[in-house]
């Protein structure tokens, strides 16, 4: 008689039921869309979400391209980084540039110091529609605002790139809906119900590299009220503002007129777990100035096509 040994089960920690539910989504859009692509801007959230396209994809190629909406007021370490893993990972890049709408004055600026962000909104419009995408994958987490925490993982856009948050469609048992009718757009958030700790935590975990600017370094600052602004050519301090040399680190990373790093000294991976543990904060609620233009203004962005 042959006597059968119970086999040694894992217990999954929650990282890896995040990861699964991740891979499902991103398997989902690409079984469901025709021709979807991943927005990938060489940030802390688009480099899980490429990780994740590598585990739900390999060993064939990626089957969507990446793309990245450039406001032309990046930081420069994290577009070089985004060229980097591009090319290391072998995949398509399309980048497009607000510069481009301006010239075809689809973009045009109230003077020429203003933040550009809101219009990328138009720009990613423009590229949706001449590359003909249905679905835009994008790493947003509900975590980060509250209109984001509003959205769906498949978030229907209408013809003109508009969201209505009263026209979400029903995710009941992680069943997902990506259809579109011609002219529709979903936006796909594969790490939606990721916090912030979460990312960090999957960061360590998939030992994966970062654009330095995410780690404590020296910069020169100004305080804007409770934030800080930092001192470059495009940004440059007023007459009235004083310029400080201050250790800092960026939580997040977008346009450099609208996002301000924080004092840290957090040079490590351990030490910005630990940071962001402590964190009272959301990570944009801390560093985004344009976030607080008014209660409703990533609500306002996103009905604008914003992602």
């Amino acid at each position: 008689m042959t006597t059968l040994t119970p086999s040694r089960t894992r217990t999954l920690s929650h990282l890896d039921w995040l990861e699964a539910d991740a891979i499902h989504i991103l398997r989902e859009v690409v079984g469901q869309c025709a021709n979807p692509v991943l927005l990938f801007s060489g940030g802390k959230d688009s480099i899980c979400l490429l990780r994740l396209a590598e585990k739900a994809f390999r060993p064939g190629p990626l089957p969507f391209p990446l793309l990245h909406i450039d406001t032309g007021h990046n930081y420069p370490e994290v577009l070089a980084f985004r060229d980097e893993r591009a090319a290391e990972l072998g995949a398509r890049l399309i980048v497009r540039s607000v510069e481009d709408s301006i010239a075809r004055g689809s973009v045009v600026l109230r003077d020429p110091g203003e933040s550009r962000n809101r219009h990328q909104s138009v720009t990613l419009l423009e590229t949706i529609e001449a590359f003909g995408f249905d679905a835009c994958i994008g790493g947003a987490r509900r975590d980060e605002e509250k209109a984001r925490a509003k959205e769906r993982i498949m978030s229907l856009r209408d013809a003109f790139g508009q969201w209505d948050p009263k026209q979400q469609r029903p995710e009941l048992w992680s069943l997902y809906n990506a259809r579109t009718h011609p002219g529709e757009n979903i936006r796909a958030f594969p790490i939606s119900d990721w916090t912030e700790l979460d990312v960090w935590q999957y960061i360590r975990r998939e030992r994966l590299a970062l654009p330095s600017i995410y780690f404590a370094h020296y910069r020169p600052v100004v305080r804007v009220g409770s934030r800080l602004r930092p001192v470059t050519p495009l940004t440059p301090a007023r007459e009235d503002e004083r310029i400080e040399t201050l250790r800092v680190r960026f939580r997040t990373v977008g346009d450099i007129t609208c996002t301000a790093p924080v004092a840290s000294e957090a040079d490590t991976l351990e030490a910005i777990i630990a940071e962001t543990a402590a964190a009272t904060q959301s990570e944009r609620g801390a560093t985004r100035f344009d976030d607080h233009t008014s209660e409703s203004s990533m609500e306002e962005r996103k009905k604008a096509g914003y992602f």
